[in-house]
């Protein structure tokens, strides 16, 4: 038996690609307002991070 016939016998199998596209959206969403939103001197300081010397 193919996996596609187990998921044609499951009720209300169709809601789930929704619930991952509107998942998918709203994090997409949440992190494009988390980058326009921070501070660009601590996006700067993320920036230098590998450069730092003073964290060994």
């Amino acid at each position: 038996m193919k996996f596609i016939t187990y998921l044609e016998n499951i009720s209300g199998v169709g809601i789930y690609p929704m619930i991952s596209l509107i998942l998918f959206f709203v994090f997409f969403v949440v992190v494009t307002y988390f980058v326009f939103k921070t501070d660009p001197s601590l996006i700067e300081k993320y920036e230098n991070i590998p450069f730092n010397d003073s964290n060994q």
